[in-house]
């Protein structure tokens, strides 16, 4: 039996939770199907870009006293999210941080000595959704901050671009990074295409409709331990040209390998860029002690008491 022993620590998950192929797409969009091949940028690689990320923290879990009926469940949480801009050389130069409490019920902000947590109304008030609620706060955070920065010929946002393909003014500069792929996008008879890659290239773009549509291709970043690691998604709005969209891939594929991370250095390599693995560590750090929001939180309970 031949196996290959993932790169990633295995604390993180995998690079790779597939379900089923989707069987949605439409892939002749830049070269029909059975002209697919690995394709490698005839362009240069873009030098001023700029990276997009976001994390976010449950600080406690909250039970919330009703009028009538039972305790409702909450969630106090603080996210963050922020921007790191490469130009020779790498610099921290957006990062806001903000404190909510998440639930569907009746509530009111609290305050504590540590900061205040707003009310922020979710859908609804299963833990799941509780934390998509925090998930598409986090979203919107880092579309500001991406709408606050102009200027870099290349903005790159760490996750599917939902929630920033509407930064203003750079519709046709903002991406996409998805770095775990959890749906099987393309047909079977595409798969050795993609699984095939060598290092700087990309396939064809695709069009991968859901709620809205989006160009997306695959790039090999760099080698890892099988032919599943250092493959990652980009996209791009679907509201561009495809010619529009084929030279934005292009650049994206000539530029991203060179911030490809190393095992030795991040246990998500090579998919964790290195841009991306900075500011993450950076916005924790401000996300404050998670030990001190708790007593802050509980301190402020037993005021309310």
């Amino acid at each position: 039996m031949r196996f290959a022993v993932a790169q990633w620590a295995p604390e993180y998950g995998t690079p790779t939770e597939l379900d089923e192929t989707t069987g949605r797409v439409e892939v002749g969009i830049e070269v029909p199907a059975g002209e697919w091949r690995g394709l490698v940028p005839d362009v240069e690689p873009v030098e001023d870009v700029l990276f997009i990320d976001g994390v976010r923290r449950v600080d406690a879990n909250l039970w919330i006293e009703q009028p009538q009926g039972r305790p409702a469940l909450g969630l106090a949480a603080t996210y963050a999210a922020g921007a790191v801009r490469s130009n020779g050389t790498a610099e921290i130069v957006a990062a806001k941080v903000e404190r909510g409490l998440f639930t569907s019920a009746s509530a009111e902000d609290i305050v504590t000595t540590c900061g205040t947590y707003s009310v922020k109304a979710t859908s609804g008030q299963t833990p799941e959704e509780l934390w998509l609620g925090i998930q598409h706060r986090m979203g919107e955070l880092e579309g500001a901050v991406a709408a606050e920065q102009g200027g870099a010929a290349l903005v790159v946002a760490d996750g599917p671009l939902s929630h920033h393909r509407h930064a203003e003014g750079a519709v046709g500069r903002v991406v996409g990074y998805v770095k775990r792929e959890h749906v099987e996008y393309l047909p079977s008879e595409l798969w050795d295409v993609k699984y095939g890659l060598g290092v700087g290239r990309r396939t064809p773009l695709f069009v991968t409709p859901t709620s809205w549509s989006r160009y997306s291709w695959y790039l090999r970043l760099a080698m890892g331990a099988g032919p599943v690691e250092g493959l990652v998604r980009c996209e791009v709005s679907g509201d561009m040209e495809v010619a529009a969209a084929v030279r934005l891939a292009d650049q994206v594929t000539a530029t991203l390998p060179r911030f490809a991370s190393a095992p030795h250095k991040d246990p998500r390599a090579p998919e964790n860029l290195y841009p991306i693995a900075g500011l993450e560590r950076e916005l924790r750090r401000r996300l404050g002690d998670r030990a001190l929001m708790y007593r802050a939180l509980r301190s402020a309970a037993s005021r309310a008491a």
